[in-house]
């Protein structure tokens, strides 16, 4: 296969790469292997394991698949663009102009980047999705950073330009008023406060944690996850009041269906392929508290949309970035990931910081206290104490 056509634009390769073919080591970083300077044989098969590349054979049908097009892309925006200036009108209208401006920045930018960013680890279905993916990722992040410099109430009043129905208080919601199961007196049936329950936030856990097992690919991890998350909910329905939910609502509608069937299905998927988080998911409560954005919004579904497959690439870059001796790179896609976390999380400290200093209610932080002293006295135990214990042979 020519050069070009083995893809990732001119020899450009990802920072791993696994396939069906014999493999062959690979340099890293332009330098000289550095298998033969690792001192442990147990590193030196880490790094054989991770510097395996696919050799990809083409018979040069696929040749064209393959290609960075960058001339193609070039002549299509200038194209667009000279479409655009010389045979549109443009409408005597200043922000649907300024919209339309702001748009075309980010569609040029995109153009050039997923063109000319380098290839991340995943290659399949086409290296260009992934980049894809990062240069949103780095578009969301530099907003965040615009809203990062306003006042609440102009960034509260931004989100019009997006949305003209936002920009409003949201009305406040407690799922936990009534927890009756079965109220047979009343006029809506007796079942009404579980169908109360049912908004969107039911196919937005079962979404998020089926993507969540395909990512972390581990049931035990998900579940671990899934409860530590209810117990957050727990600690700060005194800061988010739509965090005061019922018993059940936690544990059988959250934990055991939504997410539950999410990670199972999830799981299910990932058998069926043969496919070998908390801060993030808090700060999209934060955020629509605090901007004012309601949940069946479109945004909170186009963050959360980028989210998915940005977490993926990021979740694969830094595993190899911890488990490869020869990687000294922190991978382009966890690196952006990690930023945009930090810049949403400074947005609600800088928004309303008293809502994250509202003193937590005194059961919860004695139950912190005190699962945080039963972990730890657990670990010394098991890790310092008994290990030195000797244990008597009986022959």
């Amino acid at each position: 296969m020519s050069e070009t056509a083995r893809g990732q634009r001119g020899g450009r390769r990802g920072q791993a790469g696994q396939g069906d073919d014999p493999a062959r080591p690979r340099q890293h970083n332009g330098t000289v292997s550095a298998e033969e300077h690792l001192p442990v044989p147990f590193l030196k098969k880490k790094s054989r394991e991770w510097t395996q590349e696919t050799v990809v054979y083409d018979d040069g049908t696929i040749t064209f698949f393959w290609r960075a097009h960058t001339l193609t892309v070039l002549v299509g925006l200038i194209c667009v663009l000279i479409y655009v200036t010389l045979l549109e009108e443009t409408p005597n209208n200043s922000e649907y102009n300024t919209k339309r401006g702001l748009a075309f920045v980010v569609i040029v930018f995109l153009a050039f980047a997923v063109t000319y960013t380098p290839d991340g680890p995943f290659k399949r279905p086409h290296p260009s999705i992934w980049r894809l993916v990062l240069c949103l990722s780095v578009v969301y992040e530099l907003c965040l950073i615009f809203v990062l410099f306003q006042t609440v109430d102009d960034a509260r009043q931004l989100m019009k330009y997006l949305d003209e129905s936002l920009g409003e208080p949201l009305p406040e919601q407690s799922y936990g008023g009534n927890c009756l199961l079965w109220d047979p007196d009343h006029p809506q049936g007796p079942l009404h406060n579980l169908w109360d329950k049912f908004d969107i936030f039911v196919p937005a856990h079962f979404l998020g944690w089926y993507a969540k097992a395909l990512i972390l690919r581990n049931v035990w991890i998900t579940n671990v996850i899934s409860v530590m998350f209810e117990f957050l909910e727990y600690t700060l329905e005194h800061q988010l009041p739509n965090f005061n939910e019922c018993w059940w609502d936690h544990w059988i509608m959250d934990v055991l269906i939504c997410n539950g069937l999410g990670i199972w299905c999830g799981m299910k998927t990932v058998e069926y392929l043969k496919m070998k988080w908390l801060l993030a998911e808090l700060n999209t409560f934060y955020l629509k508290t605090i901007l004012w954005i309601p949940p069946p919004n479109l945004l909170n579904w186009a963050r959360l949309a980028m989210y998915v497959p940005a977490s993926a690439v990021a979740f694969r870059e830094t595993f190899q970035f911890l488990d490869d001796p020869t990687c000294k790179k922190f991978g382009q896609q966890a690196w952006i990931l990690a930023a945009i976390v930090i810049t949403e999380l400074l947005i609600v400290m800088k928004f309303d910081l008293n809502l994250l200093l509202l003193p937590f209610p005194e059961h919860i932080w004695q139950c912190w206290v005190a699962a945080f002293v039963g972990i730890a006295s657990w670990t010394v135990w098991r890790f310092f104490i008994r290990i030195h214990q000797k244990v008597p042979h009986t022959d």
